[in-house]
């Protein structure tokens, strides 16, 4: 497995939000005893308060939604070319009924800054403890996203997570990873 190393928090940003966008990110929350993964194509990395930050939504019916409220932390994992296949089953199946990371091989490592692990198989990986969150409120949407993102309710709850440590494959190319 390549060496991490520690990079500035905004470094990839470009290319975490483009990768973001497709496949997709894996946010992980729990300890090394007990997580879960989970993909999400929706998310903020930024600057806020003064401070780098990532906000995720996480629906409340997500198996992930039960670790973060217990940690107060998560990790947002980019994962590295060829790994779409992953990133796509693990938005597919719940981790309640699934051990996702041993069914695809994934290697949980302990973050530097934050309980929730990293995974190793990943080129970035940013470490973000839970500073504010809210929940998204019907009243406020307007009416074209309440029919395309909650025709059924589930709103998420958003999680804005201060970006505590980043940390990439040493020898990190992202035209090849």
């Amino acid at each position: 497995m390549t060496r991490k190393i520690k990079i500035s928090p905004l470094r990839f940003i470009k290319e975490t939000i483009k990768r973001l966008d497709h496949p997709g990110l894996l946010l992980v929350s729990g300890t090394l005893k007990r997580a879960n993964v989970m993909t999400i194509g929706w998310g903020l990395p930024g600057i806020l308060w003064g401070k780098p930050f990532f906000m995720v939504a996480v629906r409340p019916s997500r198996y992930t939604f039960q670790f973060i409220e217990e940690t107060g932390d998560f990790t947002v994992n980019v994962p590295r070319r060829g790994m779409g296949e992953t990133v796509n089953y693990c938005g597919t199946v719940s981790g309640r009924d699934h051990d996702k990371f041993k069914e695809k091989r994934l290697t949980l490592l302990p973050s530097r800054q934050v309980c929730s692990p990293i995974i190793g198989e990943c080129v970035i990986h940013y470490e973000c403890r839970v500073a504010y969150k809210t929940k998204v409120i019907k009243e406020d949407l307007p009416s074209s996203i309440l029919s395309a993102c909650y025709p059924s309710g589930n709103y998420h709850t958003l999680y804005f997570g201060e970006i505590v440590a980043v940390h990439a494959d040493e020898d990190l190319d992202l035209e090849k990873n």
